[in-house]
């Protein structure tokens, strides 16, 4: 940990970007295993990695959005909170309008392999899947790189193991994302490999991400309270409008919520006591 806090901080943001993606590789990785996954297991790690972001987006991305904001702003200090983060909210609802994500949840997957013929002549069911998952991850890289592009104003080892936290709870998410996306493409007739290389590469956007995110931060650091916010948002988003219900809806409503609180719990008591 303590190497990694020596880095620059554009190689801190794409090494926690490769964290993520491989994250999305291991889970990929269970088609060469299984021919299904544990859904009890998945929604567990589901609300673990909701938990983990929720109060990541709070410590790591709002709270620092304030106290960025009070010598600008002073009592309107809250402005670029709310802004960024209502406008982190709709840029995520944008993307979902243009390209519908599809969840974890079997109803969706069996959606997405029933597509009407014409649907699937212009994009095919596996690349309709690649696209809509690769879409959605690249913001998440951007928030990994605007919270560690926030080490540029304050160093701190509370901003450290904040952007650290959102790092891991992407990660979480990524794990059954992967596996959820390789897995159907396999029991379509897919080889193991084909199936397993769509699901590893549709988070190959997030270091991407978080390089541009950081770099973004330190050219213009008078964005900094917005950036930040923007990310709390779309993770807020992500977590309401995709992992809360994606773990709900398959008997697993108890221990699905006991991993959230566990996942909140985890990352409140890295950000604030060790921080």
């Amino acid at each position: 940990m303590n190497w990694l806090q020596e880095q620059p901080v554009v190689l801190q943001a794409f090494l926690a970007g490769l964290f993520t993606w491989s994250c999305t590789i291991v889970g990929s990785a269970v088609v060469f295993f299984f021919k299904t996954v544990s859904r009890k297991l998945l929604d567990i790690m589901m609300g673990s990695a909701a938990g983990v972001m929720i109060a990541a987006s709070f410590w790591s991305l709002l709270q620092p959005s304030i106290e960025y904001a009070k010598g600008n702003y002073g009592v309107w200090s809250w402005m670029p909170a709310a802004l960024g983060f209502l406008l982190g909210g709709f840029f995520l609802r944008f993307i979902d309008a243009v390209v519908p994500h599809l969840h974890l949840s079997k109803k969706d997957v069996s959606e997405a392999e029933s597509l009407p013929e014409h649907s699937q002549n212009k994009l095919s069911k596996t690349a309709l899947l690649f696209l809509a998952i690769t879409i959605h991850n690249f913001p998440e890289g951007l928030a990994v790189g605007v919270a560690f592009g926030a080490l540029t104003s304050n160093s701190s080892l509370e901003v450290f193991i904040g952007a650290v936290g959102l790092a891991l709870g992407i990660g979480l998410q990524n794990v059954p994302e992967g596996a959820a996306l390789s897995i159907p493409i396999r029991t379509d007739g897919e080889s193991r490999l084909k199936a397993f290389y769509w699901g590893s590469m549709s988070a190959i956007v997030e270091p991407i991400g978080a390089i541009l995110g950081a770099y973004a931060v330190m050219a213009m650091t008078a964005i900094l309270p917005y950036a930040l916010s923007f990310a709390a948002g779309a993770m807020i988003f992500v977590v309401v409008e995709e992992l809360i219900p994606d773990s709900q809806t398959n008997g697993n409503t108890d221990v699905a919520t006991l991993g959230l609180m566990v996942g909140f719990v985890l990352m409140m008591v890295l950000d604030v006591a060790l921080g």
